[in-house]
């Protein structure tokens, strides 16, 4: 028997750069796996995970497909668009999503250097935001993550949704004076791609702003031991 398709499930964007870098993730799982690799979406974006799933012949004898979502927390698509989609069919498995993950954390760290950020500075981390108690709850474990690797004090702020807003977590931070001399204010992107979250960040009136999580060959690690985990490869 061949061996299950990987069904990467992302969010979905209208932005044509947030749409390559998903695709290019994509091939890079096939070209690490050699397994076929199948996109699909939550919102915004077609084909969606319903649709993927109902695509996937049905096999009697094992696992067909595992669905990965391109995900950092566990929210309201995961435990309820992707377990939904896959409820029905016993041989499609749902995998976690990618975060939280100390990986996930090594590749934010490689990004605040990038932008050359103060060691001391202020972190405002800022994922996409979620009214779903489990996905602020992945959240809080990443902060806690995060706060384990800096010197400096941590912050959350979200892209929309809830708040804190990005915007008002750089001004509580200011208020309190932990932009000092030595410091300055950073907001860190917790997304993966470019896109209109991305794109907010730059107006939360901080003095740097990291760049997305994805491409980094850490994400294809963490992606490929979901798939295996799930599969039991």
């Amino acid at each position: 028997m061949s061996e299950p398709i990987l069904i990467l499930c992302a969010h979905g964007t209208r932005d044509p750069a947030g749409q390559a870098s998903v695709k290019a993730v994509g091939d890079r799982v096939h070209q690490r796996l050699g397994v076929e690799v199948r996109l699909a979406y939550v919102d915004v974006q077609e084909p969606t995970i319903d649709e993927v799933v109902l695509g996937i012949p049905e096999s009697t004898e094992g696992i067909a497909a595992v669905v990965v979502p391109y995900l950092l927390a566990g929210g309201y698509h995961v435990h309820v668009d992707i377990a939904n989609a896959v409820r029905d069919r016993p041989d499609v498995l749902a995998a976690p999503p990618l975060g939280p993950d100390p990986r996930l954390i090594a590749i934010v760290r490689d990004r605040i250097e990038q932008a050359d950020v103060h060691p001391t500075a202020t972190l405002v981390l800022a994922p996409a935001g979620s009214s779903d108690a489990r996905s602020q709850a992945d959240t809080e474990r990443t902060l806690d993550q995060l706060r384990l690797a800096w010197d400096g004090p941590v912050r959350v702020g979200y892209a929309a949704g809830i708040e804190p807003t990005v915007a008002q977590a750089v001004e509580a931070a200011r208020k309190f004076g932990e932009d000092d001399e030595d410091g300055d204010v950073a907001v860190v992107s917790y997304l993966l791609s470019p896109g209109f979250f991305q794109d907010k960040l730059g107006e939360a009136g901080a003095d740097h702003v990291t760049a997305p999580l994805a491409p980094d060959e850490r994400l294809i690690d963490i992606i490929a031991d979901r798939y295996r985990d799930a599969a039991g490869a």
